[in-house]
């Protein structure tokens, strides 16, 4: 009997997930991923190997009232036609905000849920669709062991200073300050880079993770020195509808000035800004690419897309005292080769020059000339949140398999 591992990464009306061979003493494999979509609604569950082969795939009726539960009971009887092979055997799952409570993976009981429910309004798109499968699942299988991986505390690393805000003390001491996000993403990357470039992985390295959500963190020698994102996920680099950094004034202007309610007010500034907002299009960046000859705010907002990600690399150059590479990852730094080459060209000054060429294949190295190496690797939330299940569990899948 094989042990197995899955990954949950819910969202608001998805359910993404994952399923890793978890033998003892070596690295999680990947057997199976596949995606529930529309729950609530028009469900669709689909399912395939690590070769992209579709194994399986079905459809409920927006009357069927398939939400996440349901889909995890699916889940569960679809991997048991598999049980003479492999058995589940723990969860593991991405929960956005870990606050200064979790500096690292947890074994899930009632305790960690309540101090998580806590941090809700830290993270209010995330948060309560993390929470809820891992509730479900201690509901429907209450013998099953659970883990919570957290997108924060992999820059629990950072200095004081650099996580504090310019506010009263009290404040602080309430736990007003920068958290850092994507946390899963950067470990992923310093675990690998060492794979690309051994001599960056132990230098100054600032990996630009640019997809819906966006951020920039800054590496040295594997360990989180800064970051773009803050308090929240709201902060930073503008993003596929979040506004990214924003005048505090900006948001009192909408209270008073445009009469908003507090709930109207975050809604805008999560679902509705970005690059949403700027091009009043879509937050698809390739739609916006599409348009970019034509119509002049999608070029807008790519280029104040742009400008942030070069601007705020310099803070971190700063943050750093050096670079010595870059690294491009999530989904629009994996794919999407003007942008690599826009922020690359307005980084000239730092030394980086493009490999064109290289480029337009996806690298995995795109620089050019003696300057810092600008790199392209592709993310693996997943996999670490295996790694770290199988670490807080120590040997138990293996002695749970037999």
């Amino acid at each position: 009997m094989i042990p197995v591992l899955i990954v949950l990464n819910a969202g608001s009306s998805s359910l993404k997930f994952q399923v890793y061979d978890a033998p003892d003493g070596a690295e999680p494999r990947l057997v199976w991923k596949g995606l529930y979509e529309g729950l609530g609604g028009s469900a669709h569950f689909l399912v395939k190997d690590t070769g992209g082969s579709l194994l399986d795939e079905m459809t409920w009726s927006s009357g069927d009232g398939f939400g996440h539960e349901e889909a995890l009971m699916h889940l569960v009887s679809w991997l048991s036609q598999f049980r003479e092979e492999r058995k589940p055997v723990a969860i593991g799952h991405r929960v956005v905000h870990g606050g200064e409570a979790f500096s690292g993976p947890v074994l899930i009981d009632e305790a960690v849920i309540q101090t998580l429910e806590t941090l809700v309004p830290l993270a209010p798109l995330h948060q309560p669709h993390n929470l809820e499968p891992i509730r479900i699942v201690r509901r429907r299988l209450p013998g099953m062991p659970q883990v919570a991986c957290f997108d924060t505390a992999f820059h629990q690393t950072q200095s004081e200073i650099a996580r504090m805000f310019a506010l009263p003390r009290e404040m602080r001491e309430r736990g007003v300050k920068r958290y850092g996000f994507h946390g899963l993403s950067y470990d992923y990357i310093a675990s690998v880079l060492k794979d690309y470039d051994p001599h960056l992985a132990e230098g100054r390295v600032i990996v630009a993770h640019l997809g819906n959500g966006a951020s920039l963190c800054a590496l040295n020698k594997g360990a989180s020195i800064a970051t773009t994102m803050g308090f929240s996920a709201l902060d930073g680099l503008p993003m596929g509808t979040r506004c990214g950094a924003v005048d505090a004034g900006v948001v009192f202007f909408m209270l008073r000035e445009m009469k908003l309610s507090p709930e109207e007010a975050e809604r805008i500034l999560y679902t509705k800004s970005g690059l949403l907002g700027v091009s009043g299009l879509s937050n698809d960046m390739r739609v916006l690419r599409s348009k970019v000859e034509t119509n002049a705010d999608a070029k807008r907002a790519i280029d104040l897309f742009v400008y942030r990600i070069t601007r705020e690399i310099g803070s971190l150059v700063a943050a750093l005292g050096g670079l010595d590479g870059l690294v491009f990852t999530g989904g629009i730094g994996e794919n999407d080769v003007a942008t690599r080459a826009e922020v690359i060209a307005g980084l000239a000054w730092a030394g980086l020059a493009l490999n064109e060429a290289a480029n337009r294949i996806g690298g995995p190295r795109i620089s050019a000339g003696s300057g810092p190496p600008a790199w392209v690797i592709p993310t693996n939330e997943e996999l670490v949140i295996a790694r770290q299940t199988r670490g807080v569990l120590g040997a138990m899948p293996a002695k749970l398999a037999s």
